[in-house]
Formats: structure tokens, C-alpha cells, sequence
């Protein structure tokens, strides 16, 4: 819901005044929606000896500023001094509902005259308090004009009603072309079901008429993040940026939390946790930097009493359920993210969406199903071809269901550091080489390891893989520096076999026979009675080969 329909104004009217030694009346700022003008005015004349309408036009003023908190408190003292004007209850509530209070916005509201009003801010309440029976309640209660309308639209846009929203704003359109604040509305609903070339084309209608509008140069940077990057944005919101500098402050939290989002993360902890109750995505985008910072658990305790209720929070509270899940082996959380997917990626809104398909593929990665992952994958692989995270997930479904030179390629596409430095990317990518008959890469890949459980784990992978499909020499090598750590019966048996294997190589020509020094080398590194019999055949028939040992 956009906070306000105030357009800030850089006027020169005072100077004007001032030249023509008259002072400015406040019908003049407020005509010109310059509500700082308005107020610097109001405060001047503070002495005026009717302080009641003064007070009001402050409070006016402040709530139009977007200065939620003066203008309560000009509200609250004029309720102690005991004044009865009749929109005061309401105004005041208006302020509290600005502020996130709803349950005092409630009380108070519900001592105020019955009005057109009283019924729109009951509306909202309901909404915000999760109160459906009065939600529907006071909507029965709206009538067919352009104010009750007008809240009727908003309720649908906050609720991701965004087609239902359009229609009656397009309706009031029709019926009052002058309305041209209603084409940011629809620009908005239009951004929001990912229409950003409609949006961007509704938004100029606006921005021609009003070129420094807060809230239309927002969404504009917003288009221009969603059509090409963040450097766009925050290009478009440069002005916005040096604008809110100055005297003029509503929507500054706004433009600080897009800015974070626009510069991918960059000063989130200094501007996103206290934006957290006031910015719904706030809490969103911050769940989202935890969780590229690797901060699971941080992101869990953010998300876990949010209550979805649209399918970018279904799938947020799904992809935290599952990382947690993951971590700590908790069957109920992967349960739990399994059910989110399954929900968006099969409704009827969502199926035939990339962010749908995504929700599929991970629901069923999450069941190891992966040929029905890699179906949900192909259709989307095209918008994704150089994304990281994609080609992480597609190479991990390719290497399950067995396609190892689809799933190299896939890997190998990968260019951030932390991918390839996580065990998970290593391990994976060693299996796909050695199954695509390139065991010296991954012989490689282990070489470059520091020593610790994952390489020794890495290495028992190359040992057995290289064995299992024939790749004796890298098997016997491996077995070798595994029996250097850990002298067990195993890990002398494979390094047997792998090094008969290899021989056996050598003598069908498949390995170059200078390998069998080597060999032979390796055999000598164990103090085993057999190693001496093998040695000798292997000797042996070097010697009748010409071999130089």
C-alpha cells in the first residue's frame, strides 16, 4: 500500500513573496502540496489566537509529510485539553495505523462518530489484525464511491489480489482521467505480477505531469532493477536520493531499504533490522542476506512465526525450512519445505511460472526424485544459463540420475568461489570426471585440498569410484595415501587390486609399460608378506620387456 499521496515540492514561493513584500497565505502551500512550506508558515503564526485550527492544520501538514509521530502528537494533546472536533479521533487513528499500531488505532477509532472513514479504517484493521469475519464484515459496508473504492482496491493489492485491483482502478479512471495518481497504483499492481514493461509504460503517464514524485521515481528504479541491474536503479534514484536530503523526508525508508536491494546486499545490517516492522519486505530481503551470508540459522529465527500469505513468502519460509533442514537433519523442517513448494508449484496461479516450476523441482529434489526435477529444470534452464545456483542445483540433479557429462558441463559453468570451494561442488564434480574417464582431474582436484575429513572422505571417493569403473592406477594411487593415514586390511586390499588391475593394464597395452616402476613402488610402501610375490611376477615380466627398474 503506497503511505501517502503527498509529491514533495522544491518551491520558490517564499522568495517570491518575500520580493514582493507580502506573506504567503497558507492556501498558497497547501494548493502547491508544500506541506513543509505549509508547516514552516503554521509554526510562525504559532501565537495565532485560534490555536485549535492551527493545531489541526499542523497536524495536517506533518501526517501529509509523513511525519506520522508529530502529527499524533499534536492529536493526543489537543485530546487532553479536552477538544470534541469531530475528525479527531479518526485523524488520530489514521496516525497509529501509519505507525503499526493497530490495537491503539482500534481504540481509538471505536470511540469516534460513525463516518465514511471510521468504516475504511475498521477495513484496514481488520486486515492488518487477521480478523477475516470483520474483514468481510466491513466490507459489505463499503459503498460505491471513489474513497470506499479506492480502500477496496488497496485491500485487494495487499492481499495479491493484483488483477482485481487494476479493474476498479481502471474503472475510476475511466470515469476521472485527472486522476493520474492512479496510474502509479496500477503501475504497482503491474510490477507486482511481474508486467515491469507495462508498468514502466503506465508510471510515465504520471512522471510526465509530476517528474519528482517519491513514490513514482521509486518504482521506477524498481522497473529498471527487475529489467536490467541495480546499477540502473540506483541510477534512476539518484535524484530521489539527493531530494530526500533535504526538508523532505516521507519515503525516505523506502529509498534506503531499495538501496540496499539495488547494491545486492551491501549494508544490510546497518539499514534492514530496524526497517523490519515497517517495510514488509524488509524482514524478506533481510531473510534473503542471511541466507547468501550462509547465516541459516539467523534467517530461520526471522522467518519462522511469519505467516505466509503470498507466493514469494511461501517460497522464502520453504528455501529457509530446507536449508535449516539440511543443517541439522531435520526431517520435520524438510517436510515442512517440501509442502511450501508443493504449494505454490501446483497452483493454479503459479504452475506455469519459472518461480512455480522452481518450487516443483525443488520438491521433488527434496524426495530425490531427480529425473522429475530435471523436466521442472529443462523448461526453465534457458533463463538461468549462467546463473550459479541453477547450474549447482542442475549439475547435483544430472550427477544423481546418471548424466555425468551433462552435469561436468553444469559444474564447470560455476564461477563463485564459495560453489567451488564447498565439499558438496568437489566431491560431485571429482565423481562426474572420474565416471567421464578423466580421473587425473580429479586426482587433481584432491591435490589442491587442504588435509582434513573432506579430503580423506574425497579421497575414499576416488579410491572406490576409480576402482568400481576401472580407473586402476588413480585407484591404486588414492588406496596408497589412504593407507598412509589409516593402515587398515581395506585400504591394503584395494591398493592390491588397483595395482593387479593396473598391471594388467600395462600388459594388455592399455597403460604405458614405463608406469610399472611405479607400481611396483606403491606395492613397497606396505609391510605385507604378498607384496614381495606380486612384486616378483610384476618384475619379472618387466625384465622380459625391456623394462629399466
Amino acid at each position: 500500500m503506497i503511505l501517502s499521496r503527498a509529491k514533495p515540492v522544491v518551491t520558490d514561493g517564499t522568495k517570491k513573496s518575500t520580493s514582493r513584500k507580502e506573506i504567503p497565505k497558507l492556501e498558497d502551500f497547501l494548493e502547491k502540496r508544500d506541506y513543509t512550506g505549509a508547516l514552516t508558515l503554521l509554526e510562525y503564526n504559532g501565537n495565532d489566537q485560534n490555536s485549535i485550527n492551527t493545531d489541526l492544520w499542523i497536524g495536517y501538514c506533518a501526517f501529509h509529510l509523513g511525519d506520522y509521530k508529530r502529527a499524533a502528537k499534536v492529536y493526543e494533546n489537543m485530546r487532553k485539553k479536552g477538544n470534541t472536533s469531530v475528525d479527531l479521533a479518526t485523524n488520530l487513528a489514521c496516525c497509529y495505523f501509519y505507525l503499526g499500531m493497530y490495537p491503539e488505532a482500534l481504540n481509538v477509532v471505536e470511540e469516534s462518530p460513525d463516518s465514511r472513514l471510521k468504516i475504511r479504517i475498521l477495513f484496514h484493521l481488520s486486515h492488518k489484525m487477521g480478523d477475516e469475519k470483520k474483514l468481510m464484515e466491513y466490507h459489505q459496508m463499503l459503498e460505491d464511491v471513489i474513497e470506499d473504492q479506492l480502500c477496496l482496491a488497496s485491500i485487494h493489492y495487499l492481499r495479491a489480489h493484483y488483477q482485481e485491483a487494476i479493474d476498479i482502478y481502471k474503472k475510476i479512471l475511466l470515469e476521472n482521467r485527472d486522476y493520474l495518481a492512479l496510474n502509479v497504483y496500477v503501475a504497482l499492481c503491474y510490477y507486482k505480477l511481474d508486467y515491469y514493461d507495462v508498468a514502466q509504460e503506465v508510471l510515465q503517464v504520471y512522471l510526465q505531469k509530476h517528474p519528482d514524485s517519491a513514490i513514482a521515481i521509486n518504482l521506477k528504479a524498481c522497473n529498471h532493477f527487475r529489467l536490467y541491474n541495480g546499477s540502473a536503479a540506483q541510477a534512476e534514484m539518484k535524484q530521489l536520493m539527493e531530494q530526500t536530503s533535504s526538508s523532505f523526508s516521507f519515503g525516505h525508508d523506502l529509498i534506503r531499504h531499495n538501496i540496499v536491494v539495488f547494491r545486492g546486499g551491501e549494508g544490510a545490517l546497518q539499514v534492514l533490522p530496524s526497517l523490519v516492522d515497517v517495510i514488509p519486505e524488509a524482514r524478506l530481503n533481510l531473510v534473503i542476506y542471511y541466507l547468501k551470508q550462509n547465516e541459516v540459522r539467523e534467517a530461520f529465527e526471522l522467518i519462522k512465526d511469519l505467516e505466509p500469505a503470498v507466493p514469494q513468502e511461501y517460497i522464502l519460509k520453504g528455501v529457509v525450512n530446507a536449508a535449516i533442514g539440511q543443517e541439522t537433519g531435520s526431517r520435520e523442517n524438510i517436510k515442512t519445505a517440501q509442502q511450501y513448494f508443493q504449494l505454490v508449484g501446483s497452483s493454479v496461479s503459479e504452475c506455469d511460472t519459472i518461480p512455480g516450476r522452481q518450487c516443483m523441482a525443488s520438491c521433488f529434489f527434496l524426495f530425490r526424485q531427480f529425473e522429475e526435477v530435471l523436466v521442472y529444470l529443462h523448461s526453465i534452464k534457458s533463463y538461468y544459463f549462467n546463473e550459479d545456483v541453477f547450474n549447482f542445483n542442475y549439475g547435483q540433479a544430472k550427477t544423481a540420475a546418471g548424466y555425468f557429462k551433462e552435469a561436468e558441463d553444469a559444474f564447470l559453468m560455476i564461477r563463485n568461489e564459495r560453489y567451488k570451494n564447498d565439499y558438496v561442488y568437489i566431491s560431485l564434480l571429482s565423481y562426474c570426471y572420474i565416471m567421464n574417464k578423466k580421473a587425473q582431474l580429479a586426482w587433481e582436484l584432491y591435490l589442491k585440498m587442504e588435509t582434513s575429513n573432506e579430503s580423506f572422505n574425497l579421497l575414499l571417493l576416488i579410491a572406490n569410484t576409480c576402482y568400481k569403473v576401472g580407473e586402476f592406477w588413480h585407484a591404486a594411487k588414492a588406496f596408497d595415501m589412504l593407507e598412509r593415514m589409516d593402515p587398515s586390511p581395506e585400504h591394503w586390499e584395494g591398493k592390491r587390486g588397483a595395482c593387479c588391475g593396473t598391471f594388467q593394464y600395462i600388459v594388455a597395452g592399455k597403460q604405458p609399460k614405463e608406469l610399472l616402476p611405479d607400481v611396483i613402488q606403491l606395492l613397497r610402501n606396505t609391510n605385507n608378506s604378498q607384496v614381495e610375490q606380486i612384486s616378483r611376477v610384476m618384475r619379472k615380466w618387466g625384465k622380459d620387456n625391456r623394462i629399466n627398474f
